[in-house]
């Protein structure tokens, strides 16, 4: 019988790159956040395959490097995979990551190394508040408050290790050693202020669209906008759902991709929004 899996977009909500090892991989101290929004994941027996629906889905390679297939084929799997592509590609959230991780999970198996699929791989297969240290691979999970978020992505390409190479400085201090407790949104929002997103400077650098994304996002309201990941998705933090789906229809832009959402406490929470 097919089955179905959420893949929800990851949202770095703080991002601190601390060093960098031997091997050219950095180190990150990151609090990571999965939200109601994201792609679907469809998996059928049958001999390996993949299908792309949605409205990114001329966007996706279907070819062997997919990393739809590559999760299938790392744990020998044969099966008929849909992917319904609602999150723009390569844009800091997750996007094919999350997609390898509903593949795995539909298939209930789990390759000898996950990072060989990505770094963000271990944490997309939890899909819940996670502090995410190390290259991926060092994972505690977090209680925090669901926070209703902003979505913008200019639509400008900006490759990862293009905005890692443009990094000024890659050994930051990491996050406080010990994190609060978050009695509610906006107690976190208020500590995030003091976090940052080591990437963001030399993605501005490289793509000043992003700086038209955080300026529209504080613009309509937001209490905070950074950039997710290496980009070139932005997010913006809004008191409530009402506020946040304003500001989503007021940002309105040709070739911006705009979405409002709300963070999850897990993958339970997903497959409902879903």
């Amino acid at each position: 019988m097919p089955r179905s899996e959420a893949a929800p977009a990851k949202i770095n909500l703080a991002l601190h790159v601390t060093g960098r090892r031997a091997d050219g991989y950095h180190l990150l101290d990151s609090l990571v956040a999965f939200t109601a929004l994201g792609d679907r994941v469809t998996v059928a027996p049958g001999p390996l395959s993949l299908a792309v629906t949605g409205p990114f889905a001329a966007a996706i390679p279907a070819g062997e490097d997919n990393l739809c297939l590559r999760a299938a084929r790392a744990v020998g799997a044969q099966a008929r995979i849909t992917l319904d592509k609602q999150l723009p590609p390569a844009s800091g959230i997750g996007g094919g990551t999350a997609d390898a991780a509903a593949v795995l999970r539909a298939l209930g198996q789990m390759p000898g190394d996950p990072l060989a699929l990505g770094a963000d791989l271990p944490a997309c297969l939890l899909s819940q508040p996670l502090r995410m240290r190390g290259v991926g691979e060092i994972l505690d999970p977090v209680a925090l408050p669901s926070l209703h978020l902003v979505l913008v992505n200019p639509g400008v390409a900006l490759p990862t290790p293009a905005v890692f190479a443009a990094l000024a400085a890659r050994q930051n201090p990491p996050l406080p050693a010990a994190l609060p407790g978050f009695a509610d949104a906006a107690a976190l929002t208020g500590w995030l202020a003091g976090t940052r997103n080591d990437l963001q400077a030399p993605a501005l650098a490289l793509a000043p669209a992003v700086a038209d994304c955080l300026a529209a996002l504080t613009g309509a309201g937001a209490q905070l906008a950074r950039l997710s990941g290496s980009g070139a998705t932005c997010f913006g933090i809004f008191p409530d759902a009402a506020s946040a789906d304003s500001a989503a229809g007021a940002l309105a832009r040709p070739g911006w991709w705009v979405r409002a959402t709300v963070t999850i406490a897990g993958l339970s929470s997903a497959a409902a929004a879903g």
